[in-house]
């Protein structure tokens, strides 16, 4: 057994791996823990297809040569809200560290929408 990245202490294949590979996430905490799953395996196509378009940027830095390896530390949800029938939040605390760096600690609240059925990142308030 692989043990998800995204902290549910589940499997990988049966939690984020389904996502990963096609699957539709529920709501907006299961797609967040997916996407900070492909940032731990930095999966840029996935990031791509569940970031908004009006969002998304143009590059994400994943596999920038030369750039210091990001080394994820984990990941702790504080709350998952529904906000309206397609528009969700979700506050989060992820620790990653670059290169030899010391540990980072991103608090974020994000915002989701449901588009088409399909959950989708649109951005996130640093805390």
């Amino acid at each position: 057994m692989t043990t998800c990245p995204c902290g549910t202490g589940r499997d990988y294949a049966a939690c984020c791996g389904r996502y990963h590979a096609g699957g539709i996430a529920p709501d907006a905490e299961a797609l967040m823990r997916s996407r900070y799953s492909a940032f731990v395996m930095a999966d840029a196509g996935y990031l791509r297809a569940t970031w908004h378009p009006d969002t998304c940027p143009a590059e994400l830095g994943l596999d920038a040569p030369g750039a210091p390896r990001t080394t994820w530390l984990g990941l702790s949800v504080k709350q998952h809200r529904v906000t309206g029938p397609d528009i969700a939040e979700v506050e989060f605390v992820a620790r990653y560290r670059v290169g030899g760096g010391s540990a980072v600690r991103l608090h974020e609240r994000s915002r989701f929408v449901r588009l088409d059925g399909r959950w989708l990142y649109v951005e996130g308030e640093h805390r």
